[in-house]
């Protein structure tokens, strides 16, 4: 059985997505987050394709992510964007709340170019 937060997650989660989508032009910036690290993907809803991502993974062989490493996440996917010419996403925070490493992995990609 699944925990409450999880649940609710999810149900926010469900209502955010029938609300945004991604195109070419405009791809969705999806942020997930797990014990271990924190991914990012830049992906095209029409298309069905991921256009750039990036992780923790990349930065350091830890098992715990901080705040520092989901800033490093935001600039990284950032610079990939710019490179293959995409430079507004739409921010889509998969549920989780706008604080701490979501908040950072934002504000990183924010400080390297991307609008949104």
């Amino acid at each position: 059985m699944k925990s409450n937060k999880s649940l609710r997650r999810l149900r926010i989660k469900r209502n955010v997505r029938k609300n945004i989508s991604g195109t070419a032009v405009r791809p969705r910036m999806s942020v997930y987050k797990s014990n271990t690290g924190i991914y990012v993907q830049l992906i095209d809803d029409v298309e069905g394709v991921t256009i750039a991502s990036a992780s923790s993974k990349e930065f350091s062989d830890a098992k715990s992510i901080n705040i520092e490493v989901a800033k490093k996440v935001g600039e990284k996917v950032a610079e990939k964007a710019k490179d293959k010419g995409v430079d507004s996403v739409v921010f889509d925070r998969n549920g989780y709340l706008y604080h701490g490493k979501i908040k950072a992995v934002a504000d990183g990609a924010r400080e390297n170019g991307l609008q949104f």
